[in-house]
């Protein structure tokens, strides 16, 4: 099978999947992801839209490292993740992966600050090096004030602040966001999304998985999946009047 080919808008790729497809053996054989073709520069800001069952879930997990493909080969950052070992594709997702859930992920017992130094664990960083980063992260997202506070205090949107901060505490090649709304009313997820854009504005290479097609329009790039295929959604060009 021919496999859809996206290509990038930049040269340098941060995440490049070349013919990877996912399968489960039967019978019969789910193909839960067909053959795709997708490299993203750095930088880019793209939006994979789709109902429920169509393969989204699937394409985050192997783009979050938390799956393997059946077959094709993905690049992060120009290293070949599947001549790895589970341990190092777990230290590379660490270091170069943030994730940001519908369902924020906090730990409810642990103060903002120490929900997002959990995002360095997996560095040489020392307690006071992962707290300064944390308080980085924090203040970048708006949240500087509230340091010190329990996630049952916070609300829905200033807790999606804190997973988001903790998505960029290592400062990662990739933010992946999973559903970043869907447990937020309208106004919430507009001001949260603002501020995935401000943050994007900075260089962040960014993937938003979303069912929405409201915020799925808000990338600057976006594709469809149904039925496990992908399908690249192009910008509608202006014809140049004499």
């Amino acid at each position: 099978m021919t496999p859809t080919v996206l290509p990038a808008t930049e040269a340098v790729p941060v995440v490049e999947l070349r013919g990877v497809a996912k399968s489960y053996p039967g019978p019969p054989d789910v193909h839960a992801l067909l053959p795709v073709d997708l490299t993203l520069a750095q930088g880019d800001y793209l939006a994979v839209a789709g109902p429920s069952g169509s393969g989204k879930s699937t394409l985050l997990n192997l783009l979050g490292l938390l799956d393997r493909p059946t077959s094709g080969t993905f690049l992060l950052s120009g290293v070949d993740v599947a001549a790895l070992s589970e341990g190092e594709r777990t230290a590379l997702r660490g270091h170069r992966i943030g994730f940001v859930f519908q369902a924020f992920h906090l730990i409810a017992y642990r103060t903002a600050l120490e929900n997002v130094a959990l995002g360095r664990l997996y560095t040489d960083a020392d307690r006071k090096e992962r707290h300064d980063a944390a308080k980085e992260a924090l203040r970048r997202v708006g949240l500087g004030h509230r340091l010190h506070s329990l996630p049952t205090t916070l609300s829905g949107g200033e807790r999606q602040r804190v997973a988001i901060a903790r998505a960029l505490v290592n400062c990662p090649d990739l933010v992946l966001c999973d559903e970043p709304t869907g447990n937020l009313d309208s106004a919430t997820a507009a001001s949260v999304m603002d501020l995935v854009e401000e943050l994007h504005a900075t260089g962040i290479t960014l993937i938003v998985i979303t069912h929405d097609p409201v915020i799925a329009a808000r990338a600057n790039r976006r594709v469809s999946i149904l039925d496990g295929r992908l399908a690249e959604h192009r910008p509608l060009t202006v014809p140049e009047t004499a």
